[in-house]
């Protein structure tokens, strides 16, 4: 009956309420955080590194209409490189990929995806706030207790010291109360943070991760100038052989077109004069025998 009354303290009331608060709060959170990272993988496994330049704009409407990743997402979207895997000749071939210049672990870890949502600060003072008002209301509840102590008479001094022993047992109850409830509430968080919080997003981060490759900023520099010096090669090339592929053009084009015309309108013209020749010829004849007749 004395363990129930004191139990019954309104202060360890209080203590008891508030663990049970905070607690239930935190597996809410926990709760969505879990939900949320188990449905974003679940997404990024549905896509394939092969095919992400081309479902780019399906993923990217979906990510940007989740509000728990929208902003970050947003940021990371702007350091991807889209490489379209355009073939040039004398160039090894790459196949169509994105690439991101900033690792994603940058936009989606910890702080960003866990403990930005968690409220991850306010949790973790928790244990330290519940073990805090132990000591508190315990040096209060017994300072209360002497406040009372009255040794005027023996019968007031023995009823004093019952009831001073009876708050020190309250006192410490309370202690022990707010000591207990930090140490299950660490206890707690330290496993559902690890197994519903962590670890999904490490999945998340690790198909993140397959579908963008990371590129440094240095590495992409020196890649688009490797891929520049690439095209003047091949520009310098073109135009050497240019003027080879014209003459070879052109020689093929004259022998093909212009020399049979010409063949054929010498032909004509030789067909002509021996014509104007035989007609001329023909004319002298007929004036010789006309004028034969004559006489």
């Amino acid at each position: 009956m004395f363990e129930l009354k004191v139990l019954l303290n309104p202060v360890i009331i209080a203590i008891i309420i508030l663990f049970l608060g905070i607690t239930g709060y935190f597996l809410l959170k926990v709760k969505y955080i879990n939900a949320s990272l188990l449905q974003l993988t679940n997404i990024l496994r549905s896509f394939k590194k092969s095919n992400i330049v081309y479902r780019f704009k399906e993923l990217d409407d979906v990510f940007s209409n989740n509000p728990f990743i929208s902003s970050y997402w947003v940021e990371f979207k702007n350091t991807l490189v889209f490489n379209e895997g355009i073939q040039i000749k004398g160039a090894p071939s790459d196949g169509a990929s994105i690439q991101c210049t900033i690792d994603s672990g940058y936009f989606f870890n910890e702080e960003t995806l866990v403990n930005s949502k968690l409220n991850y600060k306010f949790i973790s003072a928790v244990p330290t706030i519940l073990t805090g008002l132990g000591p508190l209301f315990t040096f209060l509840h017994i300072s209360v207790a002497f406040s009372k102590v009255n040794f005027a008479t023996q019968e007031a001094t023995i009823a004093s010291v019952s009831s001073l022993l009876a708050s020190m047992k309250v006192a410490a109850m309370i202690s022990v109360v707010a000591v207990g409830s930090s140490i299950v509430f660490l206890l707690i968080e330290k496993l559902l943070y690890k197994n519903m919080c962590k670890s999904p997003l490490e999945a998340f981060q690790l198909e993140m991760n397959k579908l963008f490759d990371n590129i440094s900023s240095e590495k992409f520099l020196v890649d688009l100038l490797k891929e520049s010096k690439i095209q003047n090669n091949a520009l310098n090339m073109a135009f050497t052989a240019l003027p080879v592929q014209m003459k070879t053009a052109f020689d093929k084009s004259f022998k093909e077109t212009l020399v049979p015309y010409l063949d054929n309108l010498i032909f004509s013209v030789n067909k002509l004069q021996d014509n104007l020749k035989k007609q001329v010829s023909d004319g002298l004849l007929d004036d010789i025998f006309g004028s034969n007749d004559d006489e």
